[in-house]
């Protein structure tokens, strides 16, 4: 009990330090709104270099318009961290190569944030930069997994000299956390009810470690990320497999000096030293003349005018969880069917592609938006193109669409259903709280989380989860064009990546956002460059995004990101949001590369 009792003591008052924060967050996002609105338009220089400074900006789905300085208790305040559409960047790196003021691009990679779609998908645009006769040079100073692999599109890679850096090319590993043990302490008691022996969400609630199947299909998701990855990377700088791996196997990346005799960068440098060089590739008498131009300026100072036009292609961004009601945040499913809605009566509106950036969520949110998909397709084209994610819910909503892009990376599938049904009867006992509940029938209190299920409650709720993968599986199949038996064989709530994907017909290509954007004007008979891309949901305004941040919304963002209390916070979270009534088709977990 005293145990107990120092770790409610520790979360309350990390509660409390989090309203403290959040005032001051409040007062930093005043100042900064109020700032922001004094601002003019981006100036950038007619003439320079490039600078993708990956340290500077972050990658998602739509740009947005920031508030207020990206903000994070770990690692306190970054005032230079801007939020830059996939797209955007892409389209502002496609500008560049034909832009005659642009010399070339500096690429400094380190500080990479996304999935690994995402630097996938920015990986090819640089590549297909140097397609236009222009350089990508690479500088880095600290190369780890992500940001090593997206130097490797350059034409030259040059590294820092200066010894003393955390290296961290060391090869892709994944973590999984079990709580059963310290849920077992407290007295929590999850009742998991699923179908798929791979169907792993959930599984951290009621195992101490990893059952063989979930163990098996991370194993294989990352052996394989892996290929893909080092694949590129020594088919780029003209080495074998075997020896890149044994670089990595014996950690023999240790000093600057370690990766030039290795062939994985070109040239030690100091700061100086770089500076002349890049004076050199640009053509300019000295540093004094040599200009950077920051990437999020470029970006701002070339997107396009919004102005209407009567061939458009809608790009639908269906990015977060999958969730009930209008929030903001996320796929809501009621707020997503108005969307769908919207862009079908739109006249102007001649393909759509469907942008799936999710691990899925709500059944019941699931499949209201594909029904209003499903209409929408049979009056104007319907493709899908799949980000970092487009699994269990996010496979539900787009396995109908026409045709189906996914990045090499991406990861997919996990075609199962669970529903979690936590019961806090012994935490109220050693607490020393006595609850006590009436009902009108036998099992009318089965819901309220205060006693375990009965048998005959728990055949229930496997009944309603066994039906709706059923449901989904025919969904799948029909979508898909796959016997059931087929589609039952690859389901079982396994992850797939993309490129394994590709292999059992979950997936038609593997292609970027662009790719699905061009066949989808295709279908619709539009020429490239005679028509407009339109994004929807249109972004949060600045106001929008300070009601999320300060819980203004149905879903809240977790403040304790970065601190000793968010695991713990995330998992009650997770158990007391839980509506115990429904099932959830969602990926179980999530999957950053560094």
């Amino acid at each position: 009990m005293r145990d107990f009792a120092k770790m409610l003591l520790a979360v309350v008052c990390g509660l409390i330090t989090v309203q403290i924060i959040k005032w001051v967050f409040f007062f930093i996002m005043i100042g900064s709104l109020a700032s922001s609105a004094e601002g003019g338009k981006v100036s950038i220089p007619k003439e320079g270099v490039l600078d993708l400074n990956l340290s500077e900006i972050s990658l998602v789905e739509q740009t947005s318009q920031m508030p207020f300085p990206a903000f994070s208790l770990g690692g306190g305040f970054s005032m230079n961290v801007v939020p830059v559409g996939l797209r955007d960047a892409v389209k502002a790196i496609e500008t560049a190569a034909a832009d005659p003021g642009i010399k070339y691009i500096l690429l400094r990679p380190d500080g990479v944030t996304g999935g690994m779609a995402d630097i996938e998908e920015l990986r090819r645009a640089l590549t297909e930069f140097r397609r236009s006769g222009k350089a990508v040079v690479a500088y880095t100073e600290a190369p780890g997994n992500g940001s090593y692999y997206l130097a490797t599109a350059a034409d030259k890679i040059y590294m820092s000299s200066y010894k003393g850096g955390t290296y961290q090319l060391i090869g892709l590993s994944g973590r999984m956390t079990f709580l059963k043990e310290i849920l077992d302490k407290v007295g929590v008691n999850v009742q998991l009810i699923r179908h798929g022996k791979y169907k792993s969400a959930g599984e951290m609630f009621i195992r101490a470690n990893s059952s063989p199947e979930n163990k098996e299909q991370n194993q294989v998701m990352i052996s394989s990320a892996w290929k893909n990855m080092s694949t590129t990377v020594c088919e780029a700088r003209e080495i074998t497999p075997e020896a890149f791996n044994a670089l990595i196997d014996d950690l023999s990346l240790v000093f600057p000096e370690d990766f030039l005799k290795a062939g994985l960068v070109d040239e030690l440098m100091d700061h100086e030293a770089l500076l002349d060089k890049l004076t050199t590739l640009a053509q300019v008498p000295s540093a004094d003349t040599f200009k950077l131009i920051r990437f999020s300026d470029y970006v701002t100072a070339h997107q396009p005018l919004p102005l209407p036009g009567r061939n458009n292609v809608a790009i639908i961004y269906a990015d977060g969880e999958i969730t009930d009601g209008n929030a903001f945040e996320g796929v809501a499913g009621d707020r997503f069917v108005k969307v769908i809605d919207e862009v079908r009566k739109d006249a102007s509106v001649k393909a759509v592609v469907l942008r799936v950036n999710s691990p899925g969520g709500s059944v019941s949110a699931s499949a209201k938006i594909k029904a209003a998909l499903d209409i929408l397709k049979k009056e104007k084209p319907l493709v899908a193109s799949f980000g970092n994610y487009a699994a269990s819910g996010g496979y539900w909503i787009s396995n109908g669409c026409q045709k189906i892009y996914a990045d090499a990376n991406t990861l997919t599938g996990s075609i199962g259903v669970f529903s979690m049904i936590p019961e806090f009867s012994k935490v109220a006992k050693k607490v020393g709280v006595g609850v006590e509940t009436v009902g009108s029938n036998k099992h009318s209190d089965m819901f309220t989380l205060m006693r375990p299920f009965d048998a005959r409650e728990l055949a229930f709720m496997q009944a309603s989860v066994e039906d709706i993968y059923d449901t989904f599986v025919n969904l799948v199949a029909d979508g898909r064009s796959l016997e059931p038996a087929r589609v039952d064989e690859i389901a079982q709530g396994r992850v797939w990546l993309g490129s394994d994907a590709l292999e059992i017909s979950l997936v038609d290509e593997i292609g970027t956002l662009e790719d699905a954007v061009f066949y989808a004007a295709s279908l619709a008979g539009l020429e490239r460059d005679t028509y407009k891309v339109i994004g929807y949901p249109k972004p949060l305004t600045p106001i929008e995004q300070f009601m999320v941040a300060m819980g203004g919304t149905q879903e809240e963002p977790s403040i304790l990101a970065g601190t000793g209390f968010e695991t713990l916070a995330r998992t009650f979270g997770d158990l007391t949001k839980a509506d115990p009534s429904r099932v959830y088709a969602r990926l179980p977990y999530d999957l950053v590369i560094r």
